[in-house]
């Protein structure tokens, strides 16, 4: 293990961890080497959800034209002073304008257009009777009502003026963001580069979901929780292997360029076929190894050439918990997004008693029971269906003993 000094030689295969790095440790290991990634191009239909690399100010207009906030008449506002329904007021009606199809010709004293709501004004006109105001005949049309200059109208620029500062850099682009950017004419945007994830999952006792599995196998599921993490917090997965505890299998997966960052889920830990620890710190540095938490204790992180190294124990839970903690941290970074915690977080009040020991980061699993919350009875770091059966989870800290009933703490929703 190592503190943030010199790397590691990883190997403590069958000899335990003499040490471990605190988690405070580890995350600034995470934020120092997980800077923004840079910018590149995308069509503005393929933006949603990508992270904007740079300010956006308004070229233009929106709308660039005057336009009629009411289906009515557009004529000139002050030629109605006095109109009502015991004195209507004549207009001549010359024309219709519609939404892209404008009347082109000016309006003159006493004269009005039908128009439709999003139609642009005429020149000549200054205002929208509304239809409900006027009565139409043939050629004319009688205002029962009077409206001022600027009345049921849109201005140019109403939405958006030249100029405006739209959209910010970082800024995680929703559908209606899009919608305002290609409003004022953009097609392509420079969002932040999303982070490429390989998943490498090893050991002899993993069988690929849905395939037919020895007595004594088990189905690889943490490829598929970490596929969907890595998705969640906006990387893309570039490779999925699964692979036999070979040391020179396991190497040659390492070393291949490719991907800004490296999941390794399994073989972290300090059994004999453990080998990913000593390939790491033999193929680049091998900056931690062993972190003083629960669960993962055993993960490890480090670099192979410009790739950041996550090593994540097998066990499920420990795997969930250390992709949070650390590698969907560096992931998030990387991307431009919030590095922290992708979970709502709500403070409750403690029902029962959740333990924990002075000197290590607890991840404790815990369910709402009548708007208070209780930790998981059954909560090993093999037990995935133990964050299935939990509404949330408390992280306890290192100097912490634990909550006692009645303490107000954080939560962290798995769910909305």
């Amino acid at each position: 293990m190592m503190d943030g000094g010199s790397p590691s030689t990883g190997d403590v295969r069958m000899r335990g961890f003499r040490e471990r790095a605190r988690v405070a440790t580890a995350l600034a290991w995470v934020d120092r080497h997980s800077e923004t990634l840079p910018a590149e191009a995308v069509l503005i239909g393929a933006a949603h959800g990508r992270v904007l690399a740079e300010n956006v100010t308004a070229s233009c207009d929106v709308p660039s034209f005057a336009r009629s906030a009411m289906d009515g008449y557009a004529l000139r506002g002050a030629e109605t002073v006095g109109a009502g329904d015991y004195n209507p007021l004549p207009f001549q009606l010359i024309g219709e304008a519609l939404p892209g199809r404008p009347f082109t010709r000016v309006l003159t004293p006493g004269t009005t257009v039908r128009i439709m709501t999003g139609a642009p004004l005429p020149a000549g006109a200054d205002a929208v009777l509304p239809a409900e105001f006027a009565q139409e005949t043939a050629d004319s049309v009688n205002a029962l009502s009077s409206v001022s200059p600027g009345k049921n109208v849109g201005p140019r620029g109403e939405d958006v003026g030249v100029g405006t500062l739209i959209a910010t850099a970082g800024r995680r682009l929703r559908p209606q963001d899009v919608g305002l950017l290609a409003s004022v004419g953009l097609s392509t945007l420079d969002v932040v580069r999303r982070p490429k994830v390989r998943i490498i999952a090893t050991g002899n006792e993993l069988a690929a979901p849905g395939s037919p599995r020895g007595a004594h196998q088990i189905v690889d599921s943490n490829s598929l929780m970490l596929g969907g993490l890595v998705e969640r917090d906006g990387g893309i997965v570039e490779s999925h292997d699964r692979l036999p505890d070979d040391r020179e299998l396991i190497r040659q997966h390492l070393v291949t360029p490719g991907a800004d960052v490296l999941l390794v889920s399994g073989g972290s830990s300090v059994g004999a076929e453990d080998h990913a620890p000593t390939l790491v710190a033999e193929a680049g540095s091998l900056a931690i190894h062993g972190i003083a938490m629960r669960p993962s204790s055993p993960t490890g992180m480090g670099t192979i050439g410009s790739a950041l190294v996550f090593l994540l124990p097998g066990n499920p839970v420990s795997c969930l918990c250390a992709y949070d903690f650390f590698a969907g941290r560096a992931i998030r970074r990387y991307g431009g997004r919030n590095a922290e915690w992708p979970y709502p977080a709500r403070q409750v009040e403690v029902g029962r008693k959740i333990v924990s020991l002075v000197g290590r980061v607890d991840y404790c699993r815990v369910r709402m029971v009548d708007n208070r919350i209780e930790p998981i009875a059954v909560s090993g770091a093999s037990i995935l269906s133990s964050t299935t059966r939990a509404d949330a989870f408390v992280i306890v800290p290192e100097e912490c003993e634990g909550y006692p009933p009645g303490a107000v703490v954080t939560a962290y929703l798995y769910d909305p």
